[in-house]
């Protein structure tokens, strides 16, 4: 189908053009997400704001060809030439869009493969976080970063007990030490959750992946890292508009610090956090607790 270089490239062209400005991401069930486990190649559909797809970047055919190389021998030996599934997304008109392995893709394809592994994801929607503004009730916010600060792994020291079976086999990852306890903190004291992480995770898992551990989030924004194009961006101003508007003050909150900023000043104040993961939501509390009654004093 897209053999050669010059092949492909006209392929991968005819495909940008055909999807460019006419796809809707919508959701894929929790059982499509959990079932289907492989798709057909030519159910896969390039990203238009990808690196790959832009002529100036990419792709690059020699990190192609490293691919390919890679899965004739797995073929030749009758092995399974992929095994890192691709993540992707479901969308209209028809389909899924590849959020990344855009170059394993390609490899696939050049090398005649029917149907490659594939994770499906719901990534955050525009409407999942007009919701969370509509439905808010507060005029103050916390804003985390999920990777970084909120989530760990089972050969880590502080971290809360995983979810019982069989949900510690579905939700591997691992919350840090004291996180369920600082959420219900926040959210008593009047402060909107909101996550953020450049990884695909499912909105969907992520919530669920909170809810075991009996903390509530009000927002969770994955995919952070994609790369938007101009109508994305555009939203995405309007949207970040609507947040400022919404909430007066803002929390973020790191491993070493957390800062306190208010809409319409360019000023903030930091409160630095001293101690390890074991006392990180102790010291997080305390710090929180001095902003509330500061701010009632005044």
């Amino acid at each position: 189908m897209a053999g050669s270089t010059t092949d492909f490239e006209q392929f991968l062209q005819g495909e940008i053009k055909k999807y460019r400005g006419v796809t809707v991401p919508i959701r894929a069930s929790m059982a499509e997400r959990m079932l289907r486990t492989k798709l057909p190649c030519n159910s896969l559909h390039p990203n238009p704001a990808d690196e790959f797809c832009i002529p100036s970047v990419g792709p690059s055919y020699r990190i192609i060809g490293e691919y390919e190389e890679k899965f004739r021998k797995a073929i030749q030996f009758d092995n399974e030439p992929m095994e890192e599934p691709l993540i992707v997304q479901k969308i209209h008109p028809d389909g899924y869009l590849l959020l990344n392995g855009h170059h394993r893709w390609a490899a696939a394809i050049r090398c005649g493969i029917k149907k490659v592994p594939v994770k499906i994801v719901n990534l955050t929607q525009d409407t999942d976080i007009e919701k969370v503004i509509q439905n808010s009730k507060h005029d103050k916010r916390v804003s985390l970063d999920l990777d970084e600060v909120i989530l760990r792994t089972a050969e880590d020291e502080a971290i809360e007990k995983a979810p019982g079976f069989p949900f510690n086999r579905v939700y591997t990852e691992r919350l840090k030490k004291g996180v369920p306890a600082l959420f219900h903190y926040l959210a008593k004291n009047g402060y909107d959750i909101w996550l953020f992480s450049a990884n695909y995770y499912s909105y969907d898992y992520i919530r669920h992946l909170f809810w075991k551990h009996h903390a509530h989030v009000d927002a969770i924004v994955t995919g952070t890292q994609r790369k938007a194009q101009d109508d994305d961006k555009k939203k995405a101003r309007e949207i970040s508009e609507r947040v400022n508007a919404n909430y007066k003050e803002t929390l973020t909150i790191d491993n070493s610090m957390v800062l306190k900023s208010e809409r319409g000043s360019k000023d903030f104040e930091q409160f630095d956090i001293n101690g390890g993961d074991s006392e990180w939501s102790a010291e997080v509390i305390a710090i929180v607790e001095k902003i509330v009654k500061d701010a009632a004093n005044e």
